[in-house]
This record gives C-alpha cells, structure tokens and sequence, in this order.
C-alpha cells in the first residue's frame, strides 16, 4: 500500500510544499471525502437547505441561513481543493478536520434539542450521528496524509 498513486494530477502546483508520495487507498479515500464534501456543500446551498438550517444551534451569533449558505461555501471549497489540489492535501486535510471539529456543536444541539433532519428522528439515530464525527476527523487526517506527514518535534524543515 505504500505505493505512488499517479490518480490526482490536476491541481499540481509547483509552489506547493513536497509530501511524501501517498498509497493508492489514500488517494482513493482523500478523492470519496471530496466528493462527498463538495456534494453536501452544493446540497447546503439547493435542496438541502432547510435540513441543514435544523442543524443550525440557536445559540449561535448570526442568522442561522447564513451559517447554512457559509459552511456550504466551506464545504464546496474543502471538497474541490481536496479532488484537485493533491499537492496541497497535507495543509488541506487539517482544515478539514478542523471543519469537522468546528461543526460537532451543530451535531451536538441537533440531538441535544431532538432536532428531526436528515431522517434523524430519534435519539439513538442522532447519537449515532455524532459517532460519526470522530470518523471524519480520523478520515481527512488519513486521506490526506495529514497526521502522518505533520511536522514533528526537532524535526528540520528544508
């Protein structure tokens, strides 16, 4: 599995910091989050728009359509720079995570208010939902090489 995966080309940018080669199941995963991503960004901003405004806790500072529109536009970004940017996964994976991170509280609220969305319509449906979360930390820090290529301690950049 520590093979080089030629699967991502598009994206290469020269000014972009050199990582380690990644497997192909990597690649593979960093591309499945991508899309995933972008698809759920573009469903923030159409169709989905309602169901993601559910998610939206009231104690949050701004107009809840707003957060709705803002992390779409996030997610579209996270998810396109992850299918076409693989030379710039390493940074890329770590905002990600981070995003998953910054969007638990929705997740939390969501089952702590018995929010239905998403056919999430018990508790136990919302608390496996949150079960998830840590999974797509774990998953955007794998793909992408992130957690694996992080600077580490004494370590001399070139």
């Amino acid at each position: 599995m520590g093979e080089r995966s030629d699967l991502s080309v598009i994206g290469t940018d020269p000014a972009a910091p050199a990582r380690p080669p990644t497997s192909t199941a990597r690649t593979i995963g960093r591309l499945v989050l991508g899309a995933f991503l972008a698809f759920a960004g573009i469903s923030h901003l159409t169709f989905g728009r309602e169901e993601f405004l559910a998610q939206v806790p009231g104690w949050v500072p701004a107009n809840g359509d707003t957060v709705v529109l803002a992390s779409g536009v996030v997610e579209v970004g996270l998810g396109g720079a992850l299918l076409v940017l693989p030379r710039w996964r390493v940074p890329v994976g770590w905002l990600t995570a981070a995003f998953f991170v910054a969007i638990f509280p929705g997740n939390i609220s969501q089952y702590a208010t018995h929010t239905d969305a998403f056919g999430l319509d018990s508790d136990r449906a919302r608390a496996v939902r949150l079960l998830f979360q840590p999974v797509l930390v774990i998953w955007a820090l794998w793909s992408t090489g992130a957690w694996r290529d992080r600077p580490r301690r004494g370590a001399t950049i070139d």
